[in-house]
């Protein structure tokens, strides 16, 4: 490993080249810095990411041409560059992604990262973000690495040799904070239905939002849960705190906390640090559903953006704009259904934009895509109640889940379902 600034490690650098760079907190800002002030130099170079935090200043209008994005998910920051076409955005699993790295199906010229300094043996630690990141050091030819000791040191899989580093970046910048979101009365109801069908031993997956978040305020009476997930966010923190997650009926990994990446605030993150408690994996370990099956009381919750009277869940896009990704949705919500006593649930407000609009349809919008089929489907969950759709016709679907809307669209529901003949 080369020790330089990060202007010199950029400079390295060349048009058309395909660059990997680390996600979510852990997003290397100064590297990425010092590859926009370079990218009017440059021409026809692929960044190639997970979301990331932060502004993301490389998916700026002006660079087009000479930075392009390709989103492995859409994050907040890089909705309007997909929409406006700078941008392209990749349906994928989560848990294949490591796979197509490897194949070269991804190409990866250079990896940036961000990692703490060397240990005394020469490895450095990813961080909050194992994920995908571990496949894109393997697959790269050159790994710049921002070495960060402000970054916390994460257990389980996630480490670099520095002689797998070919220019090292010092910086002292801690990772990107998350704010939790503000929790309403309608997430509230949520949680405490989804916390209801939650057994005491389960093993849960939990993302990131105000519902997840609702969910964990309302497990403080529930014993021995256990964490297998590929995010987490403080809460948890605050059901270890309390005695509620132990690990301790976990099947698989018991006593640990297995997730691939961490986004939260600087309590997590001190957390986070150098924790045996905690095992960051990549993602075709902790969404392999193979694994995910094992654990006898999985408890799978997702989101979804609307879901229609058939069951068809759809959660990457607003009709025809892409707005997320598919990400590890299908991982879990397979897995979870196949584990013993596993549950699969959909979890969702049962409106939008000021209760203006129904998330349950009649049919999806045109352009909305399917993430998890009706097939796959199995407990939806809104404020106005639990449906359990497995092995439901389709009229006792659409009745199940008209029952889940809100009131007010509930007689334009029926009235739309009889019209289509799902009822």
């Amino acid at each position: 490993m080369q020790l330089v600034s990060a202007a010199a490690a950029i400079a390295t650098i060349e048009s058309g080249e395909h660059l990997f760079l680390h996600g979510a907190a852990a997003v290397p800002s100064a590297l990425l810095e010092a590859l926009v002030a370079r990218a009017p130099a440059l021409t026809d170079v692929t960044v190639t990411h997970l979301h990331v935090e932060g502004p993301g200043p490389h998916l700026a209008p002006a660079l087009a041409g000479h930075l392009r994005h390709r989103a492995l998910f859409i994050g907040a920051n890089a909705r309007v560059a997909v929409a406006e076409g700078r941008a392209e955005y990749v349906p994928v699993f989560l848990s294949d992604i490591p796979h197509l790295i490897r194949r070269g199906a991804i190409q990866i010229d250079t990896a940036l990262i961000n990692v703490t300094p060397p240990d005394r043996h020469g490895f450095c630690s990813l961080g909050p973000s194992v994920d995908v990141t571990l496949a894109a050091v393997g697959a790269a030819r050159r790994v710049i690495a921002q070495l960060n000791p402000a970054l916390p040191r994460t257990h389980g899989a996630g480490f670099v040799h520095v002689d797998r580093i070919t220019f090292g970046v010092a910086v002292d910048q801690p990772p990107v904070a998350v704010p939790l979101p503000a929790i309403g009365a309608v997430e509230r109801r949520i949680g405490e239905r989804i916390a209801a069908l939650v057994p005491d031993g389960a093993t849960l997956q939990m993302g990131i939002g105000a519902i997840p978040a609702a969910v964990a305020l309302s497990l403080v009476d529930h014993r021995d849960l256990g964490i297998h997930t590929e995010m987490f966010t403080d809460v948890v923190v605050d059901l270890v705190e309390r005695g509620v997650v132990t690990g301790a009926r976990k099947e698989v990994d018991p006593g640990r906390i297995v997730s691939a990446f961490v986004c939260g605030t600087a309590r997590l993150y001190a957390f986070l640090d150098d924790n045996p408690l905690i095992e960051l994996q990549p993602a075709d370990y902790t969404n392999d559903s193979a694994i995910i099956r094992r654990f006898r009381r999985m408890t799978a919750i997702n989101s979804a953006i609307e879901i229609d009277l058939t069951g068809q869940v759809c959660a990457d896009s607003v009709g025809h704009r892409m707005v997320s990704g598919v990400g590890g949705q299908m991982d879990f919500i397979r897995g979870a259904a196949l584990a013993e006593e596993g549950r699969a649930i959909i979890a969702l407000a049962s409106t939008a934009t000021g209760g203006t609009c129904s998330r349950i349809v009649a049919t999806l919008r045109p352009g909305a895509g399917v993430v998890t089929t009706r097939a796959h489907v199995e407990t939806v969950v809104t404020e106005h109640g639990v449906a359990d759709l497995f092995g439901r016709s389709i009229p006792e679907r659409a009745r199940a889940l008209i029952g889940l809307a809100d009131p007010a669209f509930r007689d334009g529901l029926e009235r739309e379902a009889r019209a289509l003949r799902l009822l």
